[in-house]
């Protein structure tokens, strides 16, 4: 039995939608909002269908139910995904669903809608998506993050490829790692970097002021509030909220952000009704989340919730080989063309020492060395580095303990294996003596990508 034809608008070279669902209420109303943008829209009811649609035209975007009577809406974005990675695709999750909405984020969805579906979130969801630039032709930003070791060609590819969706991005790393450099490389990569990107520092807010700093409040809410105002939330409309150290927002705070983030409203302290907002989320933290989940410091739903995609910065430490290149970069933003240079005693010192503050801290000694300089040379003893923390082999360890140094040994040959391989798994295996299967297992435990 052949598939019915779609549902189809008249058209001519208008940016084409894919809607998949099996109420034909749900079609109607997606097609008159599509319409009405200026869209045309192809709606079908089946994954069968949309697989037709999908092979006889190029769409600009997907939506598609979660529940289909042939299959489940993933079934559509991991077919999207696989066979056509330039068309973002959205799921239409149930009312409360937010496993599901997890589910299909780190399935690759560019982003949901939950039922009943809201005119305004299809609206501002649906412009998100046309914003997105295409792989071949999105021109490339300045690039913040130095160094061509195999970890930081990691972190840039998974930055491009999280860029390209909606899901919210949990950024682990030690403090000085790049955290919010890399946020910011996300959101100038994506399809909002025509709209603000609000950084906060969440450890820094005093508690009593968190909600309303968050969310924002009416006049009169309380002793003070002598006007409107609005919070991150809404300064960050249409953009990206970037909550660094967001393990330290008290656990009532948790809570709020929680429900803020799965049904992306807001309310205004001293306000008794909701508002849309159209924000994209990533956080960060040098603690371990997890860590803090389990001793009841974080709730773990906002964990699950905020953790879609993992982004790990590597420390300086495991990468001294990018020293020389950051140096560069440091030392032209400090001081342009007539920057000094170092000796070769000094790279030497720098690449043997620990950096506990990681970039930060480079940077902090070079500005340092830069002021203490009598030339245009800077010396090792320029760099005032402390003689006992560069003894050696035991450089870089600090407090490691002995399985944490072992770990870090063993990740950075398979990533310098990797790297000479092309990202060749098997070759990598072969290259380092080990088995195709202990090679993933040892991925999966030290978690590469």
């Amino acid at each position: 039995m052949s598939n019915p034809r779609p549902e189809r608008r008249a058209r001519g070279e208008l940016n084409r939608v894919l809607v998949v669902d099996d109420e034909a209420d749900i079609r109607e109303l997606v097609d008159l909002t599509l319409s009405r943008m200026g869209l045309a829209a192809d709606c079908v009811g089946t994954v069968a269908e949309a697989k037709s649609c999908l092979a006889e035209h190029p769409y600009q975007l997907c939506l598609t139910d979660m529940r289909l009577p042939d299959g489940e809406g993933l079934e559509i974005v991991h077919y999207i995904n696989e066979q056509h990675g330039e068309t973002p695709v959205a799921v239409i999750t149930a009312f409360g669903s937010a496993e599901n909405a997890v589910a299909a984020l780190k399935a690759g969805a560019f982003d949901y809608l939950a039922k009943p579906v809201g005119l305004e979130q299809l609206r501002a969801l649906v412009k998100s998506a046309l914003r997105l630039p295409a792989q071949s032709s999105r021109e490339e930003p300045m690039q913040p993050l130095s160094g061509e070791s195999g970890a930081m060609q990691q972190v840039r590819a998974m930055i491009a490829k999280v860029a390209r969706s909606q899901a919210p991005v949990y950024i682990s790393g030690e403090s000085g790692s790049g955290k919010e450099l890399a946020a910011r490389l996300i959101h100038a990569q994506g399809a909002r970097s025509g709209g603000p990107f609000v950084p906060v520092n969440s450890g820094a807010i005093p508690e009593t002021l968190v909600e309303s700093e968050f969310f924002g409040y009416r006049k009169g809410a309380f002793t003070g509030a002598d006007g409107d105002r609005d919070g991150f939330f809404q300064a960050a409309n249409g953009g990206t909220l970037f909550l660094d150290e967001v393990a330290d927002l008290p656990l009532a705070m948790q809570v709020k952000l929680l429900r803020a983030i799965q049904e992306k409203k807001v309310r205004k302290v001293g306000c008794a009704v909701e508002e849309p907002v159209d924000v994209r989320i990533i956080c960060a933290t040098h603690r371990n989340l997890r860590e803090c989940v389990d001793k009841g410091a974080f709730r773990q739903d906002l964990y699950y919730r905020l953790n879609v995609i993992e982004l790990k910065m590597p420390p300086l430490r495991e990468r001294p080989e990018d020293i020389p290149a950051l140096v560069d970069a440091i030392l032209l933003k400090l001081h342009g063309e007539a920057s000094p240079s170092l000796s070769p005693g000094a790279l030497k010192a720098l690449e043997r020492y620990p950096f506990p503050g990681n970039v930060r801290e480079l940077e902090n000694i070079l500005e340092r060395a830069t002021a203490l300089s009598s030339g245009d040379v800077i010396e090792a003893e320029d760099l005032q580095l402390a003689p006992e923390e560069m003894a050696g082999e035991a450089v870089g360890r600090g407090s490691e303990t002995l399985d944490d140094y072992l770990n870090r040994l063993e990740k950075q040959a398979i990533l310098e294996a990797l790297q000479k391989t092309g990202h060749n798994r098997t070759a990598s295996a072969r290259l380092l003596g080990v088995t195709f299967r202990s090679l993933r297992y040892r991925l999966e435990r030290l978690g590469i990508e």
